[in-house]
């Protein structure tokens, strides 16, 4: 009886962990990875050498030349996407607006400010040209508007590209979104969050599997010494 015991715990022991490995591959194999639209876009460091896009998971807007008019957007933004991810070492969520409104950004920093700890929002003003050559190197298929506004927030990864989402609501299940309406809290909330969990999500899974390579490498070359 003792020894069936045993042999119980020994096989648990065993297998259990095996298991694990087994649908922890499995999961990883079958990891669904969000689609690049874009490799490459301009850079913000071509504009402000403060700020890349390079090593980051940004989230990015355009605000043109009417700030105001777009206050209630980023306020969503805010309280949807910003508050849940400003904790993540690598993320941050980039502004672009006309120089013009330099005074408008302010007042809205300082609106944002009063409840929010800004550490992760970038506010760049910029020319209308050196703006509309960032949007357009992302080559969606929508423009900014006549004020060089957008109402969507893009996202863009570590190497520069653009990624796509799908969308879960239910009337626009198969639509492609190049960007993610900031009007919409439900866009926001259910798909935003999901394909920025999903980027996070990829590089974690890279890094580890660079980490286990590595400590491969080391102990085959420790065994040859």
């Amino acid at each position: 009886m003792k020894k069936n015991k045993k042999y119980i715990v020994l096989s648990i022991l065993f297998v259990v962990p095996l298991i694990f490995y087994i649908f922890l591959q499995i999961g990883t194999h079958n990891f669904g990875k969000l689609p690049i639209v874009t490799k490459d876009v301009i850079d913000v460091s071509n504009i402000n050498k403060k700020y890349s896009f390079k090593d980051k998971i940004s989230v990015v807007a355009f605000l043109g030349n009417d700030v105001d008019n777009a206050n209630g957007e980023i306020f969503n933004l805010n309280e949807k996407i910003y508050k849940k991810f400003y904790g993540y070492r690598d993320f941050q969520i980039i502004v672009f607006a006309e120089e013009s409104q330099k005074a408008q950004i302010d007042k809205l920093k300082n609106k944002l400010g009063l409840y929010t700890d800004l550490i992760k929002w970038n506010f760049i003003v910029a020319s209308k040209a050196e703006i509309e050559a960032i949007y357009e190197s992302f080559k969606t298929i929508s423009s900014l508007d006549l004020k060089g506004h957008s109402s969507k927030a893009y996202l863009i990864d570590k190497e520069v590209a653009l990624r796509r989402g799908k969308s879960t609501i239910k009337s626009l299940e198969k639509t492609k979104l190049f960007g993610y309406n900031m009007k919409s809290v439900a866009e926001l909330k259910n798909d935003m969050i999901d394909d920025i969990k999903v980027v996070f999500a990829e590089y974690n899974l890279a890094l580890k599997k660079n980490n286990s390579d590595e400590r491969r490498k080391n102990s085959i070359s420790n065994e040859k010494k």
